[in-house]
């Protein structure tokens, strides 16, 4: 069985760069640029655990499974 990936949204019109959420991720799949804005580091560390989606206030971030289609 193949290892589930997923993307990490970031609605920066919403986002009021509190920190939270590359600060609750357990994997460092987020981190922080420039002036506290966070940033996707590495997708492929990201084990759709939800907490920065989940504890986010601006409901700024989105995390979604990737689909794979299989064609055999």
């Amino acid at each position: 069985m193949a290892k589930k990936s997923y993307t990490v949204e970031i609605n920066y019109t919403l986002c009021k760069k509190c920190g939270i959420c590359y600060n609750v991720c357990p994997t460092q799949t987020l981190g922080s640029a420039e002036l506290g804005k966070p940033i996707v580091q590495d997708i492929d560390k990201c084990i759709g655990c939800l907490m920065c989606e989940r504890l986010c206030p601006d409901i700024a971030i989105n995390v979604m499974e990737k689909v794979v289609e299989n064609n055999g």
